[in-house]
């Protein structure tokens, strides 16, 4: 269709002329003979463009104001600052709006940031505005979900194409996913050596990581008062919700006090205590645990959306200080690079308000999602491969029920960034580590990836695969669940107790934390045993050694060093 011309006499431009593939593996076209009859709507999110030297000047202005030693420190900038710096034109966003106008399109909103417009129309104008075609998906992993995705390329006329970037939630198929590893119940009582605390929220959670095994491990304070405007968040996607009865029967057990102080989006409680949200129940109770007092709030969106997510953050009167987010995919299968970058700059606009972004680094090694494969090459994280958040890894305990030395976790996400360089504030670690691995003979063929790519995790925590975290779901059933889901909320709550100090002293938050977890590596307890394999036998990963690494990061998060540095 490209070089056409519509019913406006303008050339057609292909967007995202990247991308060939219009399905997934994960999701099944349904058929739908009255797709259009009915007059079903799609959701579209209209991606302006910005200019590049103003985003250039943007990240340099961050990695300033982000960097202790700085005399701009901490210097967080408000969002009309943002919009001055970066934000598209209004006469850009006007001609989208414009455009909109010509097919009757009324149902829209524009980004506090200018950045974006999400619409809502009627799936033959939709159609017929963008040149293509949708259908109806059904999710194989999730029975009863559906999407409305793009069959096939889709254009916009010359004049428009100008100022759009792309357009969102049309083509990219949202990350159903799958429960984290769940162990129900446990088949053996803590034998002798084990330490106490694994015993601390009662007999249905022997052998489980509870709140006090990771108090122990990392030396968090219990706090009774959060200092004035100090908070945090969780985000959870599709069907992830909550239930107060299983918080407090966590409580009870675990002599904690975690709540939920403010929902955004929807919440089903008797959803939850009849099919169990694991996912959401683990967050909340553990970041809640670890930081007790400080406010806690939910964010929700029914589909995995990254830029639907960030934009309603930002866009908040008061946006939580402290963010955990428990998903992702792999970099290769976000379809296009142009996706990847816009995440990127609403991360970098979160940052320079003052908000700090953890995201698990992943469950599946260096393999990612996509698989392991012997001729292949690993396939990165994404989110946890920006430079704009922080990664959080997996570990496991050396030795079972014992709160000691800690190994990288076999199945925990790592590796480099097939798009994202690598940021100056990590060139020194990661050469450290190529240096060494090389020396020791344990550095993967250099083929299976990006040697100069941005280097993750940043960090690490518990994942709980050798004694699995303790959790209350489903109405007051209690089991063991794994992973670096598990590990995210934990290291969250550690910044939201780190920021409760700074504030405490009329100090701003830590905001993007890379800067300063970089210049305080000695704050992190190492952990230098471990492969980051993907569980798989026979296949390479990287090792976890001295300093930072692609397995752990610096190690695990020593509170009292790191509340000396804040």
């Amino acid at each position: 269709m490209a070089g056409t011309t519509n019913k406006f006499t303008s050339p057609l431009i292909q967007m995202e002329s990247d991308v060939n593939t219009f399905s997934s593996a994960k999701w099944t076209k349904v058929s739908e003979s009255n797709f259009r009859k009915m007059e079903e709507t799609v959701t579209a999110m209209f991606v302006l463009r910005q200019d590049a030297n103003d985003l250039k000047k943007f990240e340099e202005n961050l990695l300033d104001i982000s960097t202790p030693g700085s005399p701009n420190y901490g210097k967080w900038l408000k969002p009309e600052q943002i919009m001055e710096m970066i934000s598209p034109e209004q006469a850009d966003v006007q001609k989208v709006l414009d455009f909109l106008a010509r097919f009757g399109v009324k149902d829209y909103k524009v980004s506090k940031f200018r950045d974006m417009v999400k619409v809502t129309m009627p799936v033959s104008t939709a159609e017929e505005m963008l040149s293509t075609e949708f259908s109806k998906f059904s999710s194989t992993v999730r029975p009863g979900v559906e999407v409305k995705r793009i069959t096939q390329p889709y254009f916009l006329p010359a004049e428009i194409a100008d100022v759009i970037k792309y357009v969102d939630d049309i083509l990219r198929f949202p990350s159903m996913r799958e429960p984290i590893i769940k162990l129900e119940g446990h088949s053996e009582g803590l034998k002798a050596g084990a330490d106490p605390a694994f015993s601390s929220c009662g007999t249905k959670c022997s052998t489980f990581t509870t709140p006090a095994v990771l108090q122990e491990a990392y030396g968090f304070p219990t706090l009774t008062t959060a200092a004035a405007g100090n908070s945090m968040s969780v985000a959870e996607f599709q069907g992830q919700m909550w239930d107060q009865e299983d918080i407090t029967d966590f409580n009870n057990a675990c002599a904690t006090n975690a709540q939920v102080n403010a929902q955004y989006g929807d919440n089903n409680e008797d959803f939850c205590l009849k099919t169990g949200c694991i996912e959401a129940m683990l967050d909340i109770e553990y970041i809640g645990a670890v930081a007790n007092a400080i406010p806690l709030t939910v964010i929700y969106l029914k589909e995995f959306s990254l830029l639907d997510w960030v934009n309603q953050v930002i866009a908040l009167p008061n946006p939580p200080l402290v963010h955990s987010v428990s998903y992702g995919n792999d970099e290769i299968q976000q379809t296009s690079d142009a996706y990847m970058g816009t995440c990127n700059t609403q991360f970098q606009m979160a940052g320079s308000m003052g908000i700090s972004i953890l995201f698990a680094s992943g469950d599946q090694g260096v393999w990612g999602r996509t698989g392991a494969s012997k001729t292949g090459t690993y396939n990165p994280d994404f989110p946890a491969s920006s430079p704009y958040i922080t990664a959080v890894g997996g570990t496991n305990f050396q030795t079972k029920s014992v709160v000691g030395a800690q190994s990288a976790w076999d199945c925990g996400g790592g590796g480099f960034s097939n798009y994202f360089a690598q940021p100056s504030w990590q060139s020194s670690q990661v050469s450290a580590y190529f240096a060494e691995a090389t020396a020791a003979g344990v550095l993967p063929e250099a083929r299976l990836y990006n040697a100069t790519g941005r280097g993750y995790p940043d960090l690490a925590a518990l994942g709980g695969q050798t004694n699995a975290y303790c959790i209350s779901y489903k109405g007051g059933t209690f089991a063991g669940v794994a992973g670096t889901s598990a590990s995210s909320p934990v290291v969250a709550g550690i910044f939201a107790l780190l920021n409760n100090v700074r504030l405490s002293k009329g100090q701003p938050s830590l905001g993007w934390l890379n800067p300063f977890i970089y210049q305080n590596g000695n704050c992190f307890n190492d952990v230098n045993d471990g492969t980051s394999n993907f569980c798989y036998k026979g296949y390479d990963g990287f090792a976890a050694l001295n300093g930072w690494d692609p397995a752990t990061g610096f190690g695990t998060p020593n509170y009292s060093c790191l509340a000396s540095k804040v």
